[in-house]
């Protein structure tokens, strides 16, 4: 396993050394010394492309590595996103004879113990690929692992971890810590992924919270011709959720269909705490009746009570639009640094519950705020812990594909209204009622502060003894830079002068010296001018530039039961 490892390292490291590079000398122009690079938007796409083709040439690990990546906006650049947002999981079959040899020593011979088996694969995977077949006169979906696979995912991982030292040179405090929380997440998933027996757990749990939904259909296991490495279901058929002149042939209200998926993933994560965890289009299908199909349940996860808990809490600030509420929910969570800035945090969640219930945002106004985000912080104050970041992937993704169904789907409202129906969130009179008593007796509260407070003021008045301070904002520095070059000018004109006088004085020796500083004093002059002030980031994730994008598809496509 070591020796495999190794190679593979020398591998992986081959490939990305080209962009290791260049992200060094974002940070020093020539790798030891110099100033740090400005990169493009159109830059960080051609990286973004360079660094796709390098996954999908290392294999299924790294081909699994890029779809998580593409739902991790606090790791990677949102031109990062947009490329891999599109990564297939499809590769080839593997040879019939070789997938025969994993599920012979599993099940037995293929003849005794299915009728029929059809020996082309409907879907093939990195980590499984799916056939199908009869068993008893029913139709079922047999998925088998890919044969040795096990060994080069162990050895894959492996080199992952050897990598992350020389990763996060690259990277920042904050995204060092979600890149750490990724690399666990990453390894426990894939390991869970490809033990079908857990797979099985999962999906007949599931099943089993949502039989009295009429409008939820989940596979049933065929218990006797599964294992660890081989598991078979009953074949459901439907159409894909995302092939829309399908849909609309057959009659389909799409809004429907986008409330139905969001609120049965709100069951799953807030009331049940199992969910599945891959709701890419390849997963979910409708069958001919209606009724919402889930495939493919080897990415699944938990959520905890307290976790449970803050989502409530969260979605019941966004229903008041509390921003206080929102941003302390989101501390409570880990998500959010309890050191950022809460008003230009502030800012960007009104922006985000905006985009959300499909609300036109205006251009300059995200503008403005990415302007705010980047003279406050240095790096996006959000994080991901372990026990969120499967979380985000699921809502990330839910989003894409409701937003593919109807572009001006309303998340907030929906969520809302399936909250106060399972009785997280309170509604009605009463709630009203209390809301407004509150308010009186805060206002009754300041009614009794501020005449003393008052009074004070008005005292320090007529004896002037009141002074005011006024705090110019600077955002763009200017009044820095303003400074800076007038200080290295005067430097300059006396440097200057110093050197004629030492030039007529003391010779060419000591006044050559003395014109290397004169030198050097004007090219940094001239520097400071050349650098460029303003917004550097481009928006991103608006439901506005979803709809522009081309094809007007959001998140990755697959085939039914496709292990993306």
């Amino acid at each position: 396993m070591n020796l495999r490892a190794y190679w593979r390292f020398l591998v992986v490291a081959r490939q990305f050394l080209p962009l290791m590079l260049a992200y060094a000398r974002d940070r020093k122009r020539f790798l030891l010394f110099g100033s740090s690079r400005r990169v493009t938007s159109e830059q960080r796409r051609e990286r973004a492309q360079s660094l796709l083709d390098s996954l999908l040439t290392l294999g299924p690990t790294f081909i699994k590595l890029g779809q998580l990546l593409s739902t991790r906006p606090d790791v990677l650049p949102p031109e990062y996103i947009d490329e891999f947002a599109a990564l297939q999981d499809r590769v080839p079959p593997a040879d019939w004879d070789r997938a025969k040899v994993v599920l012979e020593e599993e099940l037995g011979p293929v003849d005794e113990r299915f009728a029929e088996f059809d020996t082309d694969a409907i879907s093939g995977a990195s980590l499984g690929q799916v056939y199908q077949a009869r068993v008893d006169g029913q139709d079922v979906a047999v998925k088998i692992r890919r044969p040795e696979i096990e060994d080069l995912v162990e050895a894959d991982l492996r080199v992952i971890r050897w990598s992350l030292p020389i990763l996060m040179y690259f990277l920042g405090d904050a995204r060092s810590f979600s890149l750490e929380t990724l690399a666990d997440e990453f390894a426990k998933t894939i390991r869970e992924e490809m033990d079908y027996e857990r797979e099985a757990d999962m999906l007949r749990e599931i099943r089993g919270n949502f039989t009295d939904n009429d409008r939820i259909r989940i596979p049933a296991v065929m218990e006797s011709h599964s294992t660890r490495r081989v598991l078979t279901m009953e074949y459901v058929p439907g159409t894909k959720i995302n092939d829309i002149d399908d849909l609309d042939e057959r009659g389909f209200d799409r809004t429907e269909l986008a409330e139905t998926l969001q609120e049965a993933y709100l069951q799953m994560i807030i009331d049940d705490g199992v969910f599945h965890a891959d709701p890419h289009p390849g997963n979910l299908a409708v069958q001919a009746d209606g009724k919402l199909v889930f495939y493919d349940f080897g990415m699944s996860g938990r959520v905890d009570p307290f976790v449970q808990e803050k989502i409530v809490d969260f979605y019941a600030a966004v229903a008041d639009q509390n921003i206080e509420a929102i941003l302390d929910a989101l501390i409570e969570m880990g998500t959010l640094s309890p050191e950022a800035d809460r008003q230009v945090m502030g800012d960007v969640m009104e922006l985000a519950i905006a985009d959300a219930r499909g609300e036109d945002i205006e251009q300059y106004r995200v503008q403005q705020i990415v302007q705010q985000v980047e003279d406050t912080i240095y790096e996006f104050p959000l994080r991901l812990p372990a026990n969120l970041a499967l979380v985000l992937r699921v809502a990330t993704v839910v989003e894409g594909v409701c937003v593919t169904l109807d572009p001006d789907f309303d998340f907030i409202s929906v969520a809302t209204g399936f909250l106060r129906e399972e009785g997280h969130i309170t509604a009605g009179v009463k709630n009203y009622v209390e809301d407004r008593a509150t308010e009186v007796t805060d206002a009754a509260q300041s009614a009794v502060r501020i005449p003393p407070k008052l009074e004070s003021v008005l005292d320090r008045v007529e004896r002037e003894e009141l002074t005011v301070r006024a705090d110019i904002e600077d955002s763009d520095r200017l009044l820095a830079t303003m400074t800076k070059r007038l200080i290295l000018g005067m430097l300059l004109a006396s440097t200057l002068f110093s050197t004629a006088f030492l030039y007529a004085e003391a010779g060419l020796v000591v006044s050559g010296i003395a014109g290397l500083a004169v030198l050097a004093l004007a090219l940094a002059l001239w520097w400071s001018f050349r650098q460029k002030k303003g917004v550097r980031a481009k928006p991103q994730f608006t439901r506005q530039s979803m709809r522009e994008r081309e094809g007007g598809n959001v998140g990755a496509m697959g085939l039914p039961g496709e292990d993306e």
